[in-house]
């Protein structure tokens, strides 16, 4: 997963170009380039996937036919008009892995003693041998003395299985990450991150993530497989009770959405559902603020969906640099 620690700057590598997004319904890549006025989307194509092809989950396989979802991809980058790089950011849907945000009153001075006891709790919940695992952590935030952690596992095996599709068509995943960490990065990014609590609702067809960020630091967040059968609603109305009562918080400042064609009757039913449970107006994630559209892109909701994560990684990777 993504790095939660960087080498000096003489040593890092350029920051990826092209970032590629494989999701249950469809396969993503998109190009960021640098104009005048600043970052700009040079190139976007989608490619739908058959209901069965990708089948995001913890364990198992996700990937049955490889060389299927490849060839999309292959498609993908000839209707973007790009070729494949040799490196790119691989974007991942949120059910590969577990986040847990963990809280230590005291963080060891060491990395790797840090490391050490994020494993240590990680492996108390983990369905699996941490030894076959991917961990890596992130600050989430810190309050009051204490420092909280945002962690992700996720099996080896299935990363590389997602790995697989990149490399037969010749690139490699420098970058591997989750959907719904990105469009977080692209709500930041486009400079649309209230100071105040806001709340990002990610809908993929298999998933709903729901996270709560007090400016750029995340506070909360909750992934349920589409089999729970929880209504949106239901989904945000518990997420703002603990809002209230664990975070001390009332009305959230802005709500961002993403993904909400995907929503079982559409986007103006999703939309509706949570501004009536919350009583703000629910936004579509947009990323022109941070990174302008060439002309031949069109701003559709659903290509404004498929930019969002792809986009959101490139943004942090150039911002890191």
């Amino acid at each position: 997963m993504s790095q939660s620690s960087r080498p000096s700057a003489w040593l890092a590598p350029a920051p990826p170009g092209v970032a590629v997004e494989i999701a249950s319904r469809r396969v993503t890549v998109v190009e960021l380039a640098q104009s005048g006025a600043g970052p700009v989307v040079a190139a976007y194509a989608s490619e739908p996937l058959p209901a069965e092809a990708v089948t995001p989950a913890l364990v198992g396989s996700n990937i049955a036919n490889p060389r299927l979802v490849a060839d999309a991809l292959r498609r993908a980058f000839e209707r973007a008009g790009i070729r494949p790089p040799k490196r790119a950011a691989l974007i991942v849907p949120d059910s590969i892995a577990r986040v847990s945000l963990l809280t230590f009153e005291q963080v060891p001075a060491k990395p790797g003693d840090l490391d050490q006891l994020i494993k240590w709790q990680l492996k108390k919940a983990t369905p699996f041998p941490i030894e076959e695992a991917c961990v890596d952590h992130v600050l989430a935030h810190a309050d009051k003395g204490a420092s909280t952690f945002a962690a992700t596992v996720a099996r080896r095996d299935v990363i590389a299985q997602y790995e697989a599709v990149t490399n037969a068509v010749g690139v490699h995943a420098g970058i591997v990450d989750l959907a719904s960490f990105n469009v977080m990065n692209a709500v930041i990014g486009a400079g649309a991150a209230a100071a105040a609590d806001w709340l990002l609702v990610c809908l993929a067809q298999e998933a709903t993530t729901i996270a709560i960020l007090r400016g750029p630091q995340l506070m909360f967040y909750r992934h349920r497989a589409a089999m729970d059968e929880e209504p949106l609603s239901a989904l945000v109305h518990q997420t703002a009770m603990y809002h209230e009562d664990r975070l001390g918080g009332s009305t959230f400042a802005r709500i961002w959405l993403c993904g909400a064609a995907l929503a079982e009757g559409g986007a103006d039913r999703a939309r509706r559902e949570i501004s009536e449970r919350l009583g703000v107006a629910a936004e579509a994630v947009d990323i022109r603020p941070a990174a302008g559209l060439r002309d031949r892109i069109t701003a559709a909701p659903d290509v404004l969906d498929a930019l969002a994560a792809p986009v959101g990684v490139l943004l942090r990777e150039r911002t890191a640099a």
